[in-house]
């Protein structure tokens, strides 16, 4: 009977103790999940789009497709994993309308803003990481606000030869800029710094080169914010870089992914504009 007295309260403390792991295990297995989101972060790079647990969101420049296209596939996307959320509650600022979702090549689902598809960056470990802007020079965090985007594409033509970036006939990607949406901005060859010289008084002629009528909000970090500028045209606002007023070309359809206009009416004439666009001529 000794035995059993002193038996029975070590096994009732035992199931006590037993009793409380439980409920620390139920504690941890009932942590509430997120709700599937796209919110705005505030991080050194100002604010960016990430997901509900403020893991940074990516654009892809080589991404540069009427069909919104992700061209990251194989090791590509062992580095920038898709993200995808079937209908995520949006930060105040985000339209919905400005979200889609694609079906890959590979069959899986991925999400798009404006066009492009969305990625995450393997190094990013905490809310707030942005360790993925700028690599390659190619890579870019998703803000909802970009005036200015970078891309890498095949120059076609709107005679449909392709070009490189010197403007002779061959193939290989140039880099240049576009718009937040990734339709081609161009310069024109005759305009001089700050100066006009193509659009007239009367916008006659503008639906066929449309001056590119944008407050400058953001661009990618690797570009020199102070080199952009406005101009005033016909009464209208025109930004420029680097003093080139800057254009869209009517037969791109203000769609992404086309730059015919780099060979018309010859190559050279209407150029696509980059960092390395010399600064524009003294009038």
């Amino acid at each position: 009977m000794k035995t059993n007295w002193i038996a029975t309260p070590v096994a009732a403390l035992l199931l006590i103790a037993g009793s409380f792991q439980s409920c620390n295990n139920d504690s941890d297995d009932d942590t509430p999940t997120p709700d599937p989101a796209i919110t705005l972060t505030n991080t050194s790079l100002g604010t960016v789009m990430t997901d509900e647990t403020g893991r940074t969101l990516y654009f892809f420049s080589n991404d540069y497709d009427s069909t919104s296209a992700s061209t990251c596939t194989g090791n590509c996307l062992t580095n920038w994993p898709v993200f995808y959320r079937e209908t995520p509650k949006l930060a105040a600022g985000l339209t919905a309308a400005d979200f889609k979702t694609i079906t890959r090549a590979d069959g899986a689902k991925q999400t798009t803003y404006k066009g492009w598809p969305l990625y995450y960056y393997k190094d990013d470990a905490k809310t707030g990481d942005v360790k993925g802007e700028n690599v390659g020079g190619i890579w870019f965090v998703a803000k909802p606000n970009y005036s200015i985007m970078i891309v890498s594409a095949q120059l076609i033509g709107h005679n449909g030869k392709s070009y490189t970036a010197d403007y002779k006939e061959g193939t290989g990607k140039t880099v240049y800029f576009t718009d937040g949406q990734g339709r081609t901005l161009y310069g024109f060859r005759n305009d001089k710094k700050n100066k006009n010289n193509f659009t007239r008084a009367d916008l006659s002629n503008n639906a066929v080169w449309p001056m590119f009528e944008e407050t400058l909000k953001e661009v990618p970090s690797t570009i020199d914010k102070t080199l952009f500028g406005t101009i005033t045209v016909a009464g209208r606002q025109q930004l420029t870089y680097k003093g080139w007023p800057l254009y869209y070309f009517q037969q791109d359809n203000g769609k992404r992914g086309l730059n015919k206009g780099i060979s018309f009416p010859q190559p050279g004439v209407w150029p696509i504009i980059n960092k390395d666009t010399p600064e524009a001529p003294a009038p």
